[in-house]
């Protein structure tokens, strides 16, 4: 499927490596002028190599998503330079720790729920009235099966991700009769660094890598999307609603 994304202006977050690096980079290639935030700057600067060596342009943008007057400030900013968002990928996130819930350390779930819950409450709060500017606004919230498994000892990530998903759903019934869409997406297992974290003895050449979930995301981007508050299983390559326990 061929998607043309030219003249629209892509958010990622946590774009400098994983999912968010070649997410990006599939934008970029679809003809989008990427806006891309993470912490490191070497990653984005080959983010932004890798970028022009297929012809896309990009604006790097480090920061620390625990910054959030400067989420505050980056709506402003795009704002002012562009008037206006098309498309957002909120892909920033932590593991924090694989533990008890019971030892679990405060500052470390409270890190995990401030980058992955809070500064994507924020984040959306900064570029809602952008994406309303567009005539076919996207947004993908990065999610993981962990939100509806809920495993023993991922409890912090488990109920972050849940939260997300929460706030995704509200956003996506806000908006339901604007061009707004708006999709969670689960990814499954990845082979990323958050992953060899998370189960550090499984080898990551059985896992799909991270530029495979990337061209899975992108058809969620594009403008012929109909579809709002679902969740988007990349490894079932297919979108689900949401139900009630039973």
């Amino acid at each position: 499927m061929n998607i043309n994304l030219e003249g629209k202006i892509a958010l990622v977050t946590g774009a400098s490596r994983g999912i968010g690096y070649f997410t990006a980079l599939e934008l970029a290639k679809a003809g989008a002028h990427v806006i891309a935030c993470a912490r490191t700057v070497g990653g984005l600067e080959d983010l932004d190599d890798a970028i022009k060596a297929v012809g896309g342009t990009a604006t790097l943008v480090p920061f620390d998503l625990a910054d959030m007057s400067a989420i505050d400030a980056l709506g402003g900013s795009i704002f002012e330079r562009w008037g206006k968002l098309d498309i957002l990928v909120a892909n920033a996130g932590v593991l924090g720790v694989i533990s008890p819930i019971g030892h679990i350390e405060a500052k470390v779930f409270e890190k995990v729920m401030t980058i992955n819950v809070t500064a994507t409450w924020r984040l959306i709060r900064s570029v809602d009235p952008l994406l309303a500017r567009s005539d076919a606004g996207r947004a993908v919230i990065l999610s993981s099966g962990a939100a509806h498994k809920c495993r023993p000892f991922w409890g912090a990530y488990s109920a972050s991700k849940a939260a997300v998903e929460a706030l995704a759903r509200t956003w996506a019934g806000e908006s339901q009769s604007t061009p707004l869409r708006i999709t969670s997406v689960d990814p499954g297992a990845t082979r990323t660094a958050m992953r060899a974290q998370a189960v550090p003895g499984e080898d990551p050449q059985t896992l799909p890598h991270p530029s495979e979930v990337a061209k899975a995301i992108l058809p969620l981007l594009g403008p012929g999307v109909t579809e709002t508050g679902k969740l988007f299983i990349v490894r079932e390559n297919k979108l689900v609603d949401y139900r009630l326990p039973e």
